[in-house]
C-alpha cells in the first residue's frame, strides 16, 4: 500500500485540493468545544486537514506514509509541524497522550486487524476524556461492492487499494468497545460538484470499555 500512495502523490500532487474535508471542519469545532489543545492526524496526507486545528490555536501531530505528500504539506500548505514519516501500522510513533485524534478516511483501507490495531493505539494515545473522530466511508457510496471480494464489505477497488465499506451496524461493532459517542452522515465534497458518503464517527476515551 505504500507504493501505492507514494504514486498516487506523485502523480496526482494536490489533486483533493487545499482546503479541508468537510469533517476535518467538523472536527475542529467539537475539539475546539471540549478544549483540546493537541491534536494527533494518523494519514495527515499532503496536510490540508491541520489547517482547522491550526487555526484554532490547536498544535497538530502527523504521521504519513508517504515522502511525496509530507514534502508537499511542506512546499504547498507551508506546514511547519511534526509528521512521523510511517504506517499508522507500526503506531505508536512517540509516547504523548493527545486531547484529539482526527483520522479521515485511512482505517477502510486496512484489513481486519490492522483496522482494529489502529483503533486500540488511537485510544492509548488519547489523554483522559480525550476524543477521537474517524470519517469512513459508507456503504452507500456507488463503488460498494465493486471489485474483487476481499470479505465481507470488503473490496479491492484498484490493485493495491483494499476498501472496507461500513454502515450504522458495522460502525457500532467496530467503535462501540472504543468508546463510540455517537456517528452521523456527511457527504464530502469530491470535485466537479459530486459528493460521496461517509460516516463521522465520534469516541471518547473514557467510553471505552477498558480504556488504558
Amino acid at each position: 500500500m505504500a507504493e501505492f500512495w507514494e504514486k498516487a502523490f506523485s502523480e496526482m500532487q494536490t489533486a483533493w485540493g487545499l482546503e479541508p474535508t468537510v469533517s476535518a471542519s467538523l472536527a475542529a469545532e467539537t475539539f475546539a468545544r471540549v478544549g483540546v489543545r493537541d491534536v494527533l492526524i494518523p494519514g495527515i496526507g499532503y496536510g490540508r486537514n491541520a489547517k482547522p486545528f491550526l487555526e484554532r490555536g490547536m498544535s497538530v501531530t502527523g504521521i504519513e506514509i508517504s515522502e511525496t505528500a509530507i514534502g508537499l504539506a511542506r512546499a504547498r500548505l507551508g506546514l511547519d509541524l511534526p509528521i512521523f514519516h510511517g504506517s499508522v501500522t507500526d503506531m505508536p510513533f512517540d509516547d504523548r497522550r493527545y486531547g484529539g485524534i482526527f483520522c479521515y478516511g485511512l482505517i477502510y483501507l486496512l484489513d481486519a486487524g490492522g483496522r482494529e490495531k489502529l483503533l486500540r493505539d488511537c485510544v492509548r494515545q488519547l489523554a483522559p476524556g480525550g476524543h477521537m473522530i474517524f470519517t469512513v466511508v459508507s456503504k452507500k457510496a456507488p463503488m460498494y461492492g465493486q471489485g474483487p471480494r476481499l470479505g465481507d464489505d470488503w473490496y479491492e477497488r484498484h490493485p493495491g487499494l483494499p476498501m472496507y465499506f461500513y454502515d450504522a451496524e458495522s460502525v457500532a461493532r467496530a467503535f462501540g468497545p472504543h468508546g463510540l459517542v455517537e456517528q452521523s452522515e456527511i457527504d464530502e465534497p469530491m470535485g466537479g460538484g459530486a459528493t460521496l458518503p461517509f460516516i463521522h464517527v465520534l469516541c471518547r476515551r473514557d467510553a471505552a470499555a477498558s480504556p488504558p
